[in-house]
């Protein structure tokens, strides 16, 4: 269960819960009533049981709860205080990708305290990117329509990715998942790229609005959408496989991770095109 997300793709290699059958680790399956509980036979603990469908959509929708409240709030301090929405903004993109790291390479297999601090941290910076995209902080009267298209986009792509997956129209293979991994591999070094080029030679050409910049964005645009499938598929099969109920706390930070970036990506490229 291999997947081009880096949380995803940890969450599928965690141990517990591979091949359940009628009986759990010498524990009655949830939902079986063993008649001979209480006379020596443990039960299973009440928080092993099998990750479900509801506990991924329950666990994603509270994390991008907080996500959309805490961007709510620092948009709101930047029509008042735009220094201080601009430096929430920097703590909040540099916490969220600590905080990515934590839960990726410290084995923090389906933590709610990391996925609910990543999503805390993301929300700050979502509310100031979005300020800066939109340039509602130098009055544009247009900022709101333009987030709620990016709004827009975002959940049309999410959406549309999930009928794709389910239908089947694209397979999710190791092929599959290799190229992707590769191809965001190669987005990665290129954005670094250009940030040390920005920071050197004060040129930026894949961010500077032009149609080079326009072109990566769309790149990127694609491949956030792509990995939705590489999502889903991880977190279909860690369901399958009978996970622990905790992991859905992991999908839904991997889930949070690509929509972040789709959302990020549709603003930009929208702000390109009205000229900002």
């Amino acid at each position: 269960m291999r997947s081009s997300n880096p949380v995803m793709n940890s969450l599928s290699g965690a141990k517990g819960g591979a091949q359940r059958g009628a009986y759990q680790a010498g524990y009655p399956q949830q939902g079986y009533q063993d008649p001979y509980a209480g006379y020596g036979r443990p039960v299973a603990p009440t928080d092993d049981r099998p990750m479900t469908v509801d506990d991924v959509v329950s666990k994603t929708g509270m994390t991008l709860g907080v996500i959309i409240l805490l961007a709510l709030v620092n948009f709101g301090i930047s029509l008042f205080n735009p220094g201080l929405a601009m430096l929430l903004t920097v703590v909040g993109a540099i916490g969220g990708l600590i905080t990515v790291l934590v839960g990726t390479f410290g084995k923090k297999y389906g933590s709610a305290a990391v996925t609910l601090i990543y999503a805390a941290f993301e929300g700050l910076f979502v509310g100031g990117i979005s300020v800066i995209f939109s340039g509602a902080v130098v009055g544009e009267s247009d900022a709101g329509a333009l987030i709620g298209q990016a709004i827009l986009g975002t959940v049309g792509v999410f959406l549309g990715m999930l009928f794709v997956y389910k239908t089947g129209a694209v397979k999710v293979t190791p092929k599959f998942n290799r190229i992707l991994t590769g191809a965001l591999v190669g987005v990665l070094v290129l954005a670094l790229g250009n940030l040390l080029l920005a920071l050197f030679t004060g040129a930026n050409p894949l961010r500077d609005g032009g149609m080079l910049a326009i072109i990566f964005s769309l790149v990127c645009i694609g491949l956030a959408a792509l990995s939705f499938l590489t999502d889903f598929d991880a977190a279909d099969k860690m369901i399958r496989a009978g996970a622990p109920s905790k992991m859905a706390w992991g999908v839904a930070l991997g889930l949070a991770v690509t929509l972040v970036w789709l959302y990020t990506e549709i603003l930009r490229l929208l702000s390109y095109f009205r000229g900002d």
